[in-house]
C-alpha cells in the first residue's frame, strides 16, 4: 500500500497497520472514534480523550519530547505525527523505527483529508466517511447561524509569562474567522509573544484552557490591560483539536455568541 501524507511524503506499507503509535492527542481521539482503540499501542501523556487511554496504553512521552526506546519496543506498524505538534527531529527519528504519517492542518478541508487518509490506511472508510460528513454538515449549519452575527475584535491568549497569542497560519486563527471574529493579532505569525502593556483594543479577550490552563482567577489580571473588553474563558480543545472533536465544536462555538 502506498500513501501520500499531508507533506506529500510517500508512505509504503506492507499491509494494513495493526500496531499504531500516535503522537498527536486530537488524532488519538480520532483513531478511537474510527474504531481503532485496540490497535493503539502507544500515546503521549497529553492524549487525554477518551480518559481510559492513559491507563491502558503505553505513554511514550509528550508531543515535543518522546522516548524513542519506548516507541521502538512497541514495534509499531505506523507512527502518526503532526507538523505543528511534533518536531522535524522527532519525525526523522521515528522514521528510523517505522513508517511515519505527518498531518498538516490549517483548515476544515485539511481535517477532512486526513480523516479520509486514515480511513483508507486503516480500512475504516465507512467510519471516516460518517465523521467527515457530520463535520461538514455541522459546518454548513454553523455558517448559516453565523452569517448575520456582528463582527467582533478578539485576542486569543494561549500563554502567560510571556504573554502569547494565536496569530496567522494557525488552525485557531482559521476557526476564529469562521466565527466571524477579527483576530487583532492576525498580522503576526503563528504564536507570537506580545507586549500586553501596549495591547490592542478588542471587544473580547479569549483565555484558552490549553496549553496554558487559564482559570477564573486570571480574568481580573487581564481586565487591567483590557478594561473595556469582555474576558472569557474558552475550551482550547474546541479551537485546536482537529479530527472527530470538530463534531462537537460548532455547537460549542454557538455558545460564544
Amino acid at each position: 500500500m502506498k500513501l501520500v501524507d499531508s507533506l506529500n511524503r510517500e508512505i509504503h506499507l506492507a499491509s494494513v497497520p495493526k500496531r499504531i503509535v500516535s503522537l498527536v492527542p486530537s488524532q488519538t481521539e480520532l483513531l478511537v472514534d474510527l474504531g481503532l482503540e485496540d490497535a493503539i499501542v502507544g500515546i503521549t501523556k497529553f492524549c487525554v480523550h477518551p480518559k481510559n487511554l492513559i491507563k491502558n496504553k503505553k505513554i511514550v512521552g509528550g508531543t515535543k519530547q518522546v522516548h524513542l526506546d519506548k516507541i521502538k519496543a512497541l514495534q509499531p506498524d505506523i507512527i502518526l505525527c503532526n507538523k505543528e505538534e511534533n518536531t522535524q527531529d522527532i519525525v526523522a527519528a521515528c522514521s528510523e523505527i517505522s513508517p511515519v504519517h505527518v498531518s498538516d492542518i490549517e483548515t476544515i478541508s485539511d481535517c477532512v483529508a486526513v480523516i479520509q487518509q486514515y480511513g483508507a490506511m486503516f480500512q475504516k472508510e465507512a467510519a471516516a466517511k460518517h465523521i467527515s460528513e457530520t463535520i461538514q454538515n455541522n459546518l454548513k449549519d454553523f455558517q448559516e447561524y453565523i452569517k448575520d452575527k456582528p463582527r467582533k475584535k478578539v485576542a486569543y491568549f494561549i500563554w502567560k509569562k510571556p504573554f502569547m497569542v494565536a496569530g496567522k497560519h494557525t488552525f485557531i486563527e482559521y476557526l476564529l474567522k469562521l466565527n466571524n471574529f477579527e483576530n487583532v493579532y492576525a498580522d503576526l505569525d503563528r504564536y507570537p509573544e506580545i507586549d500586553i502593556a501596549n495591547a490592542k483594543a478588542v471587544d473580547t479577550v479569549f483565555l484558552s484552557s490549553e496549553p496554558y490552563p487559564f482559570k477564573e482567577e486570571h480574568k481580573r489580571e487581564f481586565l487591567a490591560y483590557f478594561p473595556d473588553a469582555r474576558i472569557q474563558l474558552v475550551d482550547g480543545e474546541m479551537f485546536s483539536w482537529y479530527g472527530s472533536r470538530l463534531i462537537k465544536a460548532f455547537a460549542y462555538f454557538k455558545t460564544l455568541h
